[in-house]
């Protein structure tokens, strides 16, 4: 739309993407601001690009010369004027977004009228100039039958912790203290009162999962929600959750860091900080969403491990998946697998750390019931029977027992998303929002090597099978929106020299850039 906007988005655009250019904001005042020395339209800086100039501004003006706006929102329609010749191109029907705009504007019929009648005349004018000689028409996809609705992944998380919340018979209560971009579930969140959630909008990150706490301890399915820089004030607390031993979801919707960093962008920089920020050994499960619509199983997964394995969970989100948006299966309740907790029921037998053999989880017990009265806190517990302990050989014994606790994960954790064969000249190696991004670049790689796979969904405690996997490889190439965390633990764990694919920008991974690395990979092997 200017030459501003051209500068930022050329260095996105591949050979022979086509370029459409807004002609009336290419004037001398606006290519200085944007600091081109000439016209870009004149010269060779598009020289790789399909151009198609077109004087949006004036059409649509002429489009609304009956209508009563003002100059200023008569130009604000420029915008459904492209979008008109964009659906001309893609072939796609224009009674969808004009439903849209009758629901956006609602309120102002002059302007629902505007819009409309930019949408038509930008489809118009692609369909009587012939401006593009080629028009593409994309086929429905092939999905599950059901019925389906447009999500976030803030969205999904929100929805899925009610969910796991019903399923488990509990109220779901949720202490948290805004920042961006994790604030939008906390938003949703509020808005289900009626079906027994509550939120507390906190005076600060540690108030808010302190709360989660008390709530956990009071027989609630409680989360706390939060981003980078919240999930360092709130690591006492969760160290405190781990020595409880008490079910808790740390949702943590990572940007751009560190500090206050760049709150509206996207990172995944908070791996390491999940796996050991906090004091002393306290280890803590930790799930990846892959995307949006992911978001939703892996809050209700995070839920189901909380109350099994009796630990905090920290589910894993990013700015980019939490802001983003996709279609959405939405799932019968009726199939999502039951939460079944069990509470102590024979208050002579009763000890507050005595464990499930199969799973570690300690004995919980909800305060109010009569016999079941224990001690919990952050000092030191007795085996079994939770009382104060500085004995040397039980610390030694509780540490142990509480790191195997997390590793027994595995057992209820379905083995990660593999494509491929099992063994080959490289494996990917993912986690994350970086999914969409490997997905796209390998269904445009061509190669006769042998390119495999593997996304990881729970990356504490790591799978099993991953060292298996591994090690029939030549090369290991893991992607990552940070300088390289998840390769760090990789390497120390299976000592490999995996290599890495590493962007800070701010911004997802390129899959053109990233399949250019895995070529340039493949040509050494």
């Amino acid at each position: 739309m200017n030459p501003a906007a051209l500068k930022v988005n050329i260095p996105k655009l591949l050979p022979n993407a086509i370029l459409i250019l807004n002609t009336d904001a290419f004037k001398e005042k606006n290519l200085q601001l944007a600091k081109f020395e000439q016209n870009p339209i004149n010269d060779d800086t598009l020289k790789d690009f399909q151009v198609f100039p077109v004087a949006i501004t004036t059409l649509t003006r002429e489009a609304l010369k009956d209508a009563a706006l003002s100059v200023k929102e008569k130009d604000r329609c420029k915008n459904f004027f492209a979008l008109g010749m964009t659906y001309w191109m893609f072939t796609r029907p224009l009674d969808v977004t004009s439903e849209w705009i009758k629901q956006k504007f609602k309120s102002k019929p002059e302007i629902i009228e505007a819009n409309i009648t930019a949408l038509n005349a930008g489809y118009n004018y692609a369909f009587s100039t012939e401006i593009f000689t080629t028009s593409f028409k994309i086929s429905e996809a092939s999905k599950k039958k059901g019925t389906y609705r447009n999500i976030t992944g803030n969205d999904a998380t929100a929805l899925g912790l009610i969910a796991a919340a019903k399923k488990a018979g509990k109220e779901l209560f949720l202490g948290s203290y805004p920042i961006t971009p994790a604030s939008e579930i906390l938003h949703a969140l509020s808005k289900y009162r009626n079906y027994d959630v509550k939120t507390f909008q906190a005076e600060d990150e540690i108030a808010g999962i302190g709360a989660a706490i008390g709530a956990s301890f009071a027989g609630d399915v409680a989360v706390t929600t939060t981003s980078g820089p919240g999930l360092s004030l709130k690591s006492e607390f969760m160290g405190l959750a781990f020595m409880l031993e008490l079910p808790l979801v740390i949702v943590n919707v990572q940007r751009g860091g560190p500090s206050t960093g760049l709150p509206t962008k996207t990172e995944q920089s908070d791996l390491l900080q999940a796996m050991y920020g906090r004091n002393g050994e306290a280890p803590i499960p930790i799930i990846a969403a892959k995307s949006p619509a992911d978001c939703f199983r892996a809050a209700y997964e995070a839920v189901e491990v909380a109350f099994k394995y009796t630990t905090p969970v920290i589910l894993l989100s990013d700015g980019y998946i939490g802001n983003g948006a996709e279609p959405w299966l939405i799932p019968n309740p009726e199939n999502l697998p039951e939460i079944d907790i069990t509470y102590a029921d024979n208050a002579e037998t009763f000890y507050p750390y005595e464990r499930n053999p199969k799973t570690l989880a300690r004995t919980l017990a909800i305060p109010g019931m009569a016999g079941f009265e224990h001690r919990i806190g952050g000092l030191e517990k007795e085996d079994i029977t939770g009382n104060l302990s500085q004995d040397p050989e039980n610390h030694q014994l509780m540490t142990e027992l509480r790191a195997k606790k997390v590793e027994k994960v595995n057992d209820f954790a379905k083995e990660p998303e593999f494509h491929g064969e099992d063994e080959g000249d490289l494996l990917l190696l993912s986690w994350g929002s970086t999914y969409g991004v490997i997905y796209t670049a390998l269904k445009e790689l061509k190669t006769e090597k042998k390119v495999s796979w593997c996304h990881l969904r729970w990356v504490n405690p790591l799978p099993k099978c991953l060292g298996g996997k591994i090690s029939n490889f030549k090369k290991v190439l893991i992607p990552e929106v940070n300088a390289g965390q998840l390769i760090k633990l990789v390497r120390e764990k299976y000592l490999v020299d995996a290599v890495g694919f590493n962007r800070v920008k701010g911004q997802p991974l390129s899959s053109h850039e990233f399949m250019e690395d895995i070529e340039s990979h493949l040509k050494g092997l």
